[in-house]
């Protein structure tokens, strides 16, 4: 998350702080709504999910249907390797 605000925060600290506010935001859905995002086409695996907000795509895994971890937040035009 570190370097999605630096990148943004060169042209605007303000917006960069909104951005990863609504990244935040979003994710909180998680604690009571784990299946909500969709299965990453990328991985067909249905414990690898997603959930798009503005630009960004939050990856996520769900373990044993109790808990969730983010893998990774990323840039939506960008490519996704590997977990």
């Amino acid at each position: 998350m570190k370097m999605i605000y630096n990148y943004i925060s060169l042209d605007s600290s303000f917006y960069a702080e909104k951005v990863l506010a609504k990244i935040f935001e979003r994710t909180s859905i998680l604690e009571s709504q784990m299946h909500i995002g969709r299965i990453v086409p990328e991985f067909e695996n249905p414990s690898i999910r997603e959930l798009i907000e503005e630009n960004y795509r939050i990856i996520y895994e769900i373990f044993e249907g109790s808990s969730v971890a983010i893998l990774r937040v990323f840039h939506r035009p960008m490519l996704l390797k590997e977990i």
